[in-house]
């Protein structure tokens, strides 16, 4: 995995991540999307994985995304706006919301939808707890990217969480499951937001697609 970067490619990327990433709109229907006129990024992942924990340590930005110690709190797609460049949206997490059954399939709409339907969506980077590994509502979520064919990414998440060994066996049952998903890539990445683990690939990732 740190072979795919060279260190002047990975320095250039933690130099882009220097300028702000702004708030732009949260979309609770897809009327609401604004424009596909430029490359956007989505992260995905179950409800308390630490999606929004991650995404504030990749902008270097602590209140970008909300975060809360109740799962289910992004409970619309958000819309931010890197550099003028790039869309990255955070979408709602899956497989726990506290809130009515109706509102709930409300969104999983409106999450499939989108997927299916955004044809300015570079990659999705799908978030998996380290600890807990590919989960069934991950694995629906896979299969759901692969019929949309939407390419995606894994980021393993809290990876300081767990010994080096239980890691390692986690990163092998992860990319052999890989091997079963059409959109999947190949190329997983730990990191760890508290420990500012594996965030220099990710920006690295993220800046492939700024034109």
């Amino acid at each position: 995995m740190s072979e795919k970067w060279t260190a002047e490619q990975l320095n250039a990327a933690e130099m882009q991540f220097g300028r702000r990433c702004d708030f732009m709109l949260s979309v609770a229907q897809l009327s609401q999307l604004p424009d596909a006129d430029r490359s956007e990024i989505a992260f995905a992942g179950r409800s308390n994985v630490g999606k929004s924990s991650l995404i504030n340590a990749l902008f270097n930005q602590r209140k970008l995304a909300k975060t809360s110690s109740t799962p289910g709190r992004t409970q619309q797609l958000n819309f931010f706006f890197f550099f003028f460049k790039l869309y990255m949206v955070d979408l709602p997490g899956y497989g726990y919301a506290k809130a009515p059954e109706k509102l709930v399939k409300q969104w999983q709409a409106v999450l499939k939808d989108y997927l299916r339907g955004r044809p300015n969506l570079r990659r999705v980077f799908l978030l998996i707890d380290s600890r807990h590994g590919i989960k069934k509502e991950d694995a629906e979520i896979m299969k759901l990217l692969d019929e949309s064919a939407v390419v995606y990414q894994i980021i393993l998440t809290k990876t300081d969480k767990i010994p080096a060994a239980e890691l390692q066996k986690t990163q092998e049952k992860v990319l052999a499951e890989l091997k079963n998903h059409a959109a999947a890539m190949n190329e997983i990445i730990a990191t760890s937001a508290e420990k500012k683990i594996g965030l220099n690939f990710c920006r690295a990732e993220i800046c492939s697609f700024m034109e």
